[in-house]
């Protein structure tokens, strides 16, 4: 008995070229694609920023750069003079000593808080008993709330009663005027700065200890390297990433230290301490009338400081991964 098979007919294959570009486009933006799952993810980001960074940056030039009093502040009609604050602020004579304390005390305490954090983050690093209690006990000057801090300092250095100066007489040092004195009150607010960062510069670069290789240490140890070769070769290259960026924030954090100052000296004496924070805070707020158009400017000016080592450190980086 024969059997016969029957063959289905082929059905036509719908081409590509045919297909519906606006059935493919719908079906690219319904809500349930990834592409607008990411969106919605990065809104409130977005929102995020464009409140409390671009807005508040977008405010603070236009200040510089309106004639602003309390009566335009409020009523919003401050004429537009251009770059008259600027200039203003450059032939203060004020801005020639603000600088140079500036630089001063953001340099000083860079290199006492990294080279302090780092010593530190080494010492911890060799895992002894109670490590890890006195790496706590480190961490609770930055705990501390600032005004909490500034005011512990001056009780300190406090000329009459306070206790650095109680310790100086007790080893035959005579009383020293650390808050009072144009000589010493920036010193004064650059030691207690450097007390604040240094939890900081231990905490990120004991993390990156923490992430080189024990082998290498020990290959170098075979290879009769002392413990200063293995630092210097070993370990403080291998944390030039981790140094980078914590050299970074502390750059930022220090260009706008505002309330440790303040509250010890208010910038002075005779100006003595003042800063671009603290300047930019009396010419806004420090008066019953208000420059609001050049404190903005001096605060401008502090933004654009930090933006260009941010671009220094990202076109280092970006020259390290491609070398």
């Amino acid at each position: 008995m024969s059997h016969t098979t029957q063959v289905q007919p082929l059905r036509p294959v719908p081409s590509h070229s045919g297909a519906d570009p606006t059935a493919s486009a719908r079906a690219r933006r319904r809500p349930g694609s990834p592409q607008w799952a990411a969106w919605a993810f990065l809104a409130p980001v977005t929102l995020y920023l464009v409140l409390f960074y671009a807005y508040p940056l977008y405010r603070n030039i236009d200040l510089s750069l309106r004639n602003y009093t309390v009566r335009s502040f409020v009523q919003g009609d401050a004429p537009f003079t251009g770059l008259q604050n600027y200039r203003t602020v450059f032939d203060d004579p004020t801005f020639g000593p603000a600088l140079v304390h500036t630089v001063v005390f953001t340099t000083v305490c860079l290199v006492f808080q990294y080279a302090i954090g780092l010593a530190l983050a080494v010492f911890f690093n060799q895992h002894f008993r109670l490590s890890a209690t006195l790496r706590a006990l480190f961490l609770v000057p930055w705990l501390l709330p600032l005004i909490v801090s500034a005011s512990t300092w001056s009780w300190m250095l406090n000329s009459d009663s306070g206790i650095v100066n109680a310790a100086l007489h007790a080893v035959g040092i005579g009383p020293v005027n650390w808050l009072t004195s144009p000589s010493w009150s920036l010193a004064s607010v650059i030691i207690a700065n450097i007390w604040i960062g240094v939890p900081f510069n231990l905490v990120v670069l004991y993390s990156g200890l923490q992430s080189i290789p024990a082998s290498l240490h020990e290959a170098a140890a075979l290879d009769g390297a002392n413990a200063w070769q293995r630092f210097w070769r070993i370990t403080f290259p291998l944390l030039r990433p981790v140094s980078a960026i914590t050299l970074l924030l502390g750059l930022v954090y220090t260009l706008k230290v505002f309330d440790i100052i303040w509250i010890m000296t208010k910038g002075g004496p005779a100006d003595s301490s003042t800063t671009f924070a603290t300047w930019s805070y009396q010419l806004g707020f420090g008066s019953l009338l208000p420059a609001f158009g050049p404190g903005a400017a001096v605060g401008n000016l502090l933004v654009v400081a930090a933006l260009v080592f941010g671009l220094v450190y990202v076109r280092v980086q970006r020259k390290q991964a491609l070398s």
